[in-house]
């Protein structure tokens, strides 16, 4: 009998702390409009979510509108038994695009790997047909203005968890995009991978090609360090994971022809399981399995102006292994397409004052102007609005006691735009701390002018702001391209925060010190702070080794694990802008 419930429950919750004042345009630990993260709190809250159960005789799938539309939980009925990997927390991690990744449960992530709102709520609505449930999460995405929903549905007598995935673009431009299904399933060292045979690209501390069937890994205790794999041509659709020591796995089946996309990920037995534990609650591990419509996650493709994509996908829990290459996509009637909701902004605190701007505008009435945003509110003109530049510049006419905010604002907009000629005449016209700091970023990292970058960061007054981790670290780094005339002026600033123990601030440091000439020094000091893990930044890695060669340590040694990052090659398209 087919059942569909909405309840809230309550998880512990890790809560955020931003990185700071400076909008994301152009920074390559973030994207741009959504805020991004530094750390993440050790002690956590209680919160409430929302969650939709869809269940038949066969299956119980629990999906949370509240984290991104994510399937939290995927229970085979008949055993009774758990098939993803749930835990009790929210507690998030150091992992692109915005630095807040949890593991566990199916996350659809678009229009980048991972997704930027996997720890935010989105759209939903739910519908109970005679023979069918669905679940429907999406939201118009504030990056680039496109839309995406996923469905999530049940039919009466299946064994098996239906998802149609839909990518629009209503917008006036094409933009780039990839999506990943990734489902966290439990691993134990007995958990095993039933995956097709064939060549597979084989991504740890190296990037080669292997033969699945000759040198793919067979168990999660085959596996000594964080590895991916992805399959370049399988001899099946199908692909899985199953645990003999819980007696439960998870399979996925697609069409190839529209979901080539497979892969393997693990941390493996060993080294690097904390990578893991620090997003679970008690050190339990999960590997990841994924699917998605474009082969790789170095590859995005342009969905041009007015374009739709759809692809169907299918979960099936259970409590035995499957063959794989008996397992075929299912036959399942669908709705039309055009039943799918095409959801609007999903969060109106991030969105709602951007369209009172475009709609005073819209109106030429200067009476429905809000303020803009203050130096504590980190909400930015969302790239995903067009047209909103005429907007924010027609404010800033409007209302001139406050055209430095607005200007800051449109000069936000055209770099998160990539216009950074106009962006950062915006910003010298704004004048406002903020907009100086960004201003500092654009000229460093998109004009090459260290020169002109240490002059804004030099203009900014309000202490809250020259003294803010985030801008002292980035003001640091133009000195430091500056040359050694700087040195002086960076150790002046760096000592006005020597009491913050803030990792960012200390990798800083230590840069500092290895500048001075100070290796050992500096080398003690990455030594004693302890960092957070973050995957896919190499800074601390490349100043370490910089610090041995100035000791004259000779010989290959690897990063200490303390430096909290992580040694794979590098590959992927997760960043927006390359790492310094």
């Amino acid at each position: 009998m087919l059942q569909l419930q909405e309840f809230t429950d309550y998880l512990l919750t890790h809560p955020m702390v931003g990185a700071g004042p400076i909008p994301t345009a152009q920074d390559p630990d973030g994207v741009y409009p959504y805020e991004s993260y530094a750390e993440t709190s050790r002690r956590p809250v209680v919160r409430p979510y929302r969650f939709v159960a869809l269940e038949n005789a066969h299956l119980r799938a629990t999906i949370c509108p509240d984290l991104g539309g994510k399937v939290f939980s995927l229970v085979h009925k008949p055993s009774g038994k758990e098939t993803l990997h749930v835990a009790p927390v929210v507690r998030p991690v150091r992992i692109l695009p915005r630095h807040f990744f949890i593991g566990g449960g199916i996350e659809v992530s678009f229009p980048i790997s991972h997704t930027p709102v996997q720890i935010v709520p989105v759209s939903y609505e739910t519908e109970a047909a005679a023979e069918r449930l669905f679940v429907r999460c999406g939201e118009r995405e504030i990056r680039f203005g496109m839309q995406w929903t996923v469905e999530y549905s049940l039919g009466a007598d299946d064994a098996f968890l239906t998802q149609r995935t839909c990518f629009r673009n209503p917008t006036a431009e094409a933009h780039p995009w990839m999506s990943w299904s990734n489902a966290g399933v439990p691993a134990r060292p007995d958990t095993e991978f039933h995956f097709p045979g064939g060549p597979v690209l084989s991504h740890g501390d190296e990037m080669k090609t292997i033969d699945w069937a000759a040198d793919g890994p067979k168990r999660q205790a085959d596996i000594r360090r964080m590895t991916g794999y992805f399959w370049r041509e399988p001899d099946a659709e199908a692909f899985g994971a199953y645990t003999p020591s819980l007696g439960c796995g998870l399979y996925h089946v697609a069409d190839r022809r529209t979901v080539p996309g497979m892969k393997l990920w693990s941390d493996g037995v060993g080294r690097d399981e904390p990578w893991v534990s620090q997003y679970t609650l008690d050190g339990e591990q999960l590997a990841e399995i994924q699917a998605g419509p474009i082969l790789d996650q170095s590859i995005k493709e342009l969905l041009a102006p007015g374009a739709t994509h759809v692809h169907v996908e299918f979960w099936l829990p259970t409590d035995r292994p499957l063959d794989i290459r008996a397992l075929r996509a299912p036959d399942v009637a669908l709705p039309p397409i055009e039943r799918l909701p095409r959801f609007g902004f999903a969060r109106p605190e991030e969105t709602a004052l951007w369209v009172q701007v475009a709609e005073a505008y819209a109106a030429k009435d200067a009476s429905l102007l809000p303020a803009p945003p203050g130096l504590d509110d980190n909400r930015w003109a969302v790239s995903g609005m067009e047209g909103l530049d005429a907007a924010l510049r027609w404010a800033s006419e409007m209302q001139p006691e406050r055209a430095d905010a607005w200007l800051l604002q449109l000069g936000a907009w055209l770099a998160g735009k990539d216009r950074i000629d106009e962006a950062l005449e915006a910003l010298q016209a704004s004048g406002e701390d903020r907009a100086w700091a960004l201003a500092g970023r654009l000229h460093r990292r998109c004009k090459k002018d260290a020169r002109a970058a240490a002059a804004c960061y030099r203009n900014i007054r309000t202490p809250a702001i020259a003294l803010h981790p985030q801008v002292t670290f980035e003001r640091d780094a133009a000195l430091a391209a500056v040359g050694p005339e700087t040195l002086a002026e960076r150790e002046a600033w760096l000592a006005r925060t020597s009491a913050l123990q803030d990792e960012w601030l200390a990798e800083r440091r230590a840069e500092l010190l290895a500048d001075l000439g100070r290796f050992a020094e500096a080398k003690a000091l990455l030594e004693r702070t302890p960092f957070q893990l973050v995957h896919q930044r190499y800074a601390r890695t490349r100043l370490w080794m910089r610090i041995r060669e100035g000791l004259g340590e000779r010989g290959p040694a690897a990063a200490p694990a303390s430096l909290g990052e992580d040694d794979l090659h590098a590959f992927g398209a997760y960043r927006e802008y390359e790492e310094d």
